[in-house]
């Protein structure tokens, strides 16, 4: 059997896993990204970790590469840029060394455009050839697929649209210290800011009256809109206004025929989605309308980013 080892670097976890030709990871692990601040130690453990998913699958294997999806990550250079959410600062030649622990071709690239080759290989964009890629996590990044090529960038770094300047209300930072970025409104933690700031807009009834900043979760969010409450309404509402009218703008770029949708602020459901269709179709230019659609990612969310990663190994297959 041939696989792929696909690897998701994260801030809060690194998520390894092997994927057969369909898209299908066969098993996978993780572990946690900031308990290995010294980077040699580091890429041991995913080393060690990969050949542990190995031994654990139980079966023979071709192992036909290793690929590896990572915020800041620059496909031409091979290195993590200045990425604000992971301890190794600067310019982190990952691929140069880790190529010296597994003898094997490899390939990286930002995280969000992983997964738009991911759906392009395996999920939505299969029958697409433009399309663009939003992931909604901690930040917000994105992967551009337009004739049916994706669009990579002179340096490896196209794409970075959550840290597109919408000049919104208080100028939030983004996490590249954009002020009033996208990422600081249309994220998971842009929700969490926008609950505070609708806390001190309206004086009404609401759960979060008394939980602080960092007690805020997601989840809690979407419980309590669902219950009635007015502040996680209002937020969803802000939310998926500030995100039509970007994804309106990013329409006029490459003209995709969807978006597609993935990460932790999607499982909220009908409280971003019905606002978003709403305010979406309303900031559409008109020679766009009826054209566009917003989806839901094709591949497991619990494995989409490895999968992603696996793509850049795969896609020299198909």
């Amino acid at each position: 059997m041939e696989i792929v080892i696909g690897i998701d670097i994260g801030g809060t976890k690194t998520k390894i896993g092997l994927v057969d030709k369909n898209g299908k990871c066969l098993v996978k692990t993780f572990f946690r990204t900031k308990e290995f601040p010294d980077l040699d130690t580091y890429l041991d453990k995913i080393r060690s970790t990969s050949e542990e998913l190995i031994e654990n699958l139980g079966k023979k294997v071709t192992v036909l590469g290793c690929g590896i999806g990572a915020p800041n990550a620059s496909s031409k250079r091979g290195t993590i840029e200045n990425a604000s959410n992971l301890l190794w600062k600067g310019s982190v030649p990952i691929l140069e060394k880790l190529k010296e622990r597994m003898d094997m071709p490899m390939r990286i690239m930002n995280d969000a455009s992983a997964a738009a080759l991911g759906e392009m290989l395996f999920g939505r964009g299969r029958n697409m050839t433009d399309f663009i890629v939003v992931t909604l996590g901690t930040g917000f990044g994105a992967g551009i697929v337009a004739n049916g090529q994706l669009i990579d960038g002179y340096d490896g770094f196209a794409g970075e649209l959550g840290h597109v300047d919408m000049t919104i209300g208080d100028g939030r930072l983004t996490g590249l210290g954009v002020r009033g970025g996208l990422e600081a409104y249309v994220s998971a933690t842009g929700l969490k800011r926008t609950i505070m700031y609708m806390l001190s807009k309206y004086i009404v009834d609401s759960r979060f009256k008394d939980v602080a900043y960092n007690d805020l979760h997601g989840e809690d969010i979407t419980k309590a809109a669902e219950e009635g409450d007015i502040i996680a309404i209002k937020a969803f509402d802000y939310t998926a206004k500030i995100m039509a009218l970007a994804l309106a703008n990013f329409t006029a770029f490459t003209q995709p025929e969807a978006f597609i949708l993935m990460g932790g602020l999607v499982n909220s459901g009908k409280w971003i989605k019905e606002p978003l269709d709403k305010y979406f179709n309303e900031y559409l230019l008109d020679v766009y309308k009826g054209k566009v659609k917003l989806l839901e990612s094709g591949m497991d969310g619990k494995t989409a980013a490895i999968c992603g990663a696996a793509a850049l190994i795969w896609e020299d297959k198909k």
